[in-house]
């Protein structure tokens, strides 16, 4: 309880970063400046819309409460992808899309594995779900790495087509997403049966989320126009490559206020909400934001498609073999946080010095 307490007032303290943020804009201050401000004023409004959107679901009963936590659980990196999107940043959204998914299912299990086996000698999870989400991950890099194979090995087939396959894959991604949330809300719910009563007590009244949910939504918006127009520059002057900003820094961004709250729970002992967090988190990029990215580029008249480089595809396909094997038996320990971490820490060092 504690912890909670001083994560929670460590969240407040930090979104003196957003009238920063805006001042050092206006002031036109270095773009390395600009960025980290913007970067550290998106930690606790992700925050916000996290804590929001699961008192309102709290309120709205169990399957549309549960629909909109999982609509809104990765807002944050929503709103910079599209945000990025629009200034033509694909490579920035694109390696933020497979930043996220290894990001949860390799550094954030990682330090809950670890944290959480330095307290407890062994931990157990339901091993079914962690099958099940096991599964869907390996599906998700299937439909990644489809898009990327037909384009190095289909030569002469026009972009349009390129463009149509991967839109006809983000269909079958989302269908699937959605005949998951059926499964995990209706059908199998007893599964995913965790409570997360148990990391804080929710507020039974809409109107303070509700209100908490939209000014931190438009500040958002804000936040991540000021970062994403500085991230050109700064990244530049840092001798950073725009992938490896998308994989690492946007992707921990975005991430960094469900991170925590993952590895509390595994601090104490709460596993299924741990893994619940991580491995449902890359999923609903997986599945749902980056089809939903794909869709949107159509709409906007700029088109993204699934097409990752070859180290992309490679770093997702790995990440869920990786997590599949490790928890495949339903338990773990500290050691397997240092295999999960280290996997990470090497996937990162490698988009580093990727050209």
């Amino acid at each position: 309880m504690k912890n909670g307490h001083f994560l929670k007032k460590t969240f407040y303290l930090s979104l003196i970063f957003v009238p920063l943020s805006i001042a050092l804009e206006l002031f036109h201050a270095p773009s390395l400046y600009i960025l980290f401000a913007s970067s550290l004023s998106i930690i606790p409004l992700a925050w916000l819309m996290g804590r929001a959107t699961e008192e309102l679901s709290e309120t709205m009963g169990a399957g549309a409460g549960g629909l909109l936590n999982a609509s809104l659980g990765n807002a944050a990196e929503l709103i910079i992808a599209i945000t990025a999107m629009r200034e033509g940043l694909f490579d920035v959204v694109k390696a933020s899309i497979t930043g996220s998914i290894i990001g949860n299912i390799l550094l954030v299990l990682g330090c809950s594995f670890l944290l959480g086996g330095l307290k407890f000698k062994k931990q157990s999870f339901n091993k079914t779900a962690a099958g099940t989400g096991s599964t869907l991950l390996l599906l998700s890099a299937i439909g990644l790495l489809i898009p990327a194979l037909f384009h190095y090995i289909a030569t002469g087939v026009s972009k349009n087509a390129e463009q149509d396959l991967s839109l006809e894959i983000s269909f079958i991604l989302f269908g699937t997403y959605l005949l998951h949330l059926l499964f995990s809300l209706k059908t199998h719910k007893h599964i995913y049966n965790t409570n997360r009563e148990d990391l804080e007590k929710v507020h039974k009244r809409r109107i303070k989320p509700l209100l908490s949910l939209i000014i931190s939504t438009v500040l958002t918006v804000l936040m991540s126009e000021i970062l994403v127009g500085s991230l050109r520059p700064a990244i530049k002057s840092m001798g950073m490559t725009e992938v490896f900003a998308g994989v690492i820094l946007i992707a921990v961004i975005g991430n960094a206020a469900e991170h925590s709250t993952a590895v509390m729970a595994a601090i104490k002992n709460k596993m299924d909400i741990t893994l619940s967090i991580a491995v449902g988190s890359s999923l609903q990029i997986a599945l749902f934001v980056a089809p939903l990215l794909v869709f949107l580029g159509s709409f906007m008249k700029r088109p993204i498609d699934l097409i990752f480089t070859p180290m992309e595809v490679a770093a997702v396909t790995l990440s869920v073999l990786v997590v599949g094997s490790v928890s495949s038996d339903g338990q773990s320990n500290w050691m397997e946080g240092v295999m999960l971490i280290s996997t990470y820490m090497m996937l990162a060092i490698a988009f580093y010095f990727m050209p």
